[in-house]
Formats: structure tokens, sequence, C-alpha cells
């Protein structure tokens, strides 16, 4: 079994805390702007690893042209190695456009492109970031599927620590986001039984509420991380990522 690859998203004013581990810096110290301009923060004083650009704000429009030009230029300055692509939300067709040509033009470069999930086929150079967060089902399964699909050369277990509270029943699937802060203070509060599930490596407990029935609270912590990437790997992912915040 190959040894798996943790990537670390990295604000600048962490830039050198990853020396001397094994682990492999990201830098979120960019951002996308309008006509495709890409804005560095001042406070990056760093070299190698990925370069991590994001897209909050954007409005558009975005030329990929001159978007991968500075891409390739900052790459090369740097020494970076690739481009992470934190593009949240639904896919936005300017952005699908700008990952399709920066895919080509680092794949030239022997360089790597890596994208969140829903912009997985624009570019058949990218590597996909496939959340570790599951709510139903179970994560070995989702993670074959997605093997399945674009191939294990293609795919990155995207390691989030999330809370999320569901009622019961729970018709659409989805809860309420927890802060760390709102978690702590409802399991001080309630005191519950906490599991673990191993479908879905995470744990969980359930609680009464008089305005609103039953609650379900699926929520990550380091160690169901580390089970969750023990299981891709397992599965023949070689790459995880997760957020400095995170992983911490």
């Amino acid at each position: 079994m190959a040894k798996q690859t943790l990537i670390v998203l990295l604000p600048p004013e962490q830039a050198q805390a990853l020396q001397g581990t094994q682990m492999f810096p990201a830098h979120r110290a960019y951002r996308l702007g309008k006509g495709g301009r890409l804005f560095r923060s001042n406070a990056l004083n760093a070299r190698g690893g990925l370069l991590a650009v994001d897209s909050q704000g954007f409005e558009g429009p975005a030329e990929p042209g001159p978007f991968c030009q500075e891409i390739l230029r900052e790459c090369g300055t740097r020494g970076f190695r690739g481009v992470v692509c934190l593009f949240g939300g639904k896919r936005n067709p300017q952005l699908g456009r700008l990952i399709r040509e920066l895919g080509e033009r680092l794949s030239r470069q022997k360089l790597t492109v890596y994208v969140p999930e829903s912009y997985g086929g624009c570019s058949d150079y990218a590597r996909v970031l496939v959340s570790s967060a599951v709510s139903g089902g179970s994560l070995e399964q989702r993670l074959r599927d997605v093997l399945a699909q674009y191939g294990p050369e293609r795919v990155v277990l995207f390691l989030e620590k999330r809370a999320e509270d569901f009622p019961l029943p729970s018709p659409t699937g989805s809860g309420t986001q927890l802060t760390p802060e709102a978690l702590g203070e409802l399991m001080g509060r309630l005191e519950p039984s906490v599991f673990f599930s191993q479908e879905l490596c995470a744990r969980y407990f359930t609680y009464m509420s008089r305005e609103s029935g039953g609650h379900f609270v699926l929520f990550d912590d380091g160690e169901t991380l580390v089970k969750k990437m023990e299981v891709s790997q397992k599965l023949g992912v070689r790459w995880a990522m997760g957020m400095w915040e995170d992983l911490g």
C-alpha cells in the first residue's frame, strides 16, 4: 500500500509551519479578481509547495489567457509545483473555462491543478477534491464510486472537520452546520452519549428538543479524520488535503 501524501492549506502567516514534517504546504495567499487577475497577499514569504487561489467575491468576467499566464509566472518565481483552485459554491461556467485552460497549460509544464468535485469534469488533467464528509451510506462506497469515475491518479480526499445537526426525520438529507463553538456549547449543555459510525467514519449523538423534536448530530474530530485517511489509503487514494485549522 503506497504511502499517502497529506497536503495542508496554510494561511500566509503559517507558511513555515510544516518545515521538518512530511506534510506538503499549499499557500492560501491568492485570490481570483475581476478579469482573471491574480491577487497575492503581501504577507506571503515562501517558496515551494502549491499555490492556492480562492474565488471569494468573484463576479466575473475572467479571461483564461491572462489568468493562466499570471499563475504560471507565479509558479515559476516561487517554485510552486501546482495550483489548488478553492472555487466554492455552485459550478460557475466562467471558472470552468479557467480550469480547462489552466489544466492544459500546467500539464505541459509538469505542474498539477487541484479542483473541487463540482469542477472535476472541466479538465482531464485535474486532480479532484472529494469531501470526506458523508451523512448517509458509507465513506468507503463513496470513495469507490469516485475512484471508478476518475481513477486513482486523480482522486484527492479533502478532509473537512464538519459538524451538522439534522432533524429527525430528515427528508432532504441536509442539516444545519455547526461551528466548533456551537458544537461545544451543545455538547456541554446536553452531555450526550457519543457514538462512532464505522460507515460514516464520524461521531454522532442524538437529542430531543421541546420545540423541534428529535435531532441527530454528526461531527468530526482529529481521530475521525485520521480514520477517513486510513479508509481512503486502503482503497488506493494517494493524496489527502485539508485546511490548517481543521488538521491542527
